[in-house]
């Protein structure tokens, strides 16, 4: 494997990755909130708890999201330098 094709495959899997998790992100926290609005709107003495514990969930949920932007970070971290991406593609 070239420089030039490790180049492209690690940026095409951090952002692939960072692509995935933050739309499944988005539909959990979207799905959660939804049920916790429900909740509240059929008993609005529950308020407190459900608010809680919707916050907790939602906080959850985006430590996943927050998890693959430190992986995508890596895999970019582990890219050979640009000026020699360049040296190496001029040279062909």
């Amino acid at each position: 494997m070239s420089i030039v094709e490790l180049f492209m495959a690690c940026a095409t899997a951090a952002g692939f990755g960072i692509a995935i998790a933050a739309f499944g992100c988005g539909i959990g926290q979207g799905l959660g909130l939804k049920a916790a609005v429900e909740g509240i709107a059929r008993n609005p003495e529950s308020s407190g708890k459900v608010t809680v514990t919707m916050l907790i969930g939602l906080a959850m949920i985006e430590s996943l999201c927050i998890y693959a932007l430190v992986i995508a970070l890596m895999l970019i971290g582990k890219l050979p330098a640009l000026d020699a991406i360049m040296g190496l593609a001029a040279g062909h």
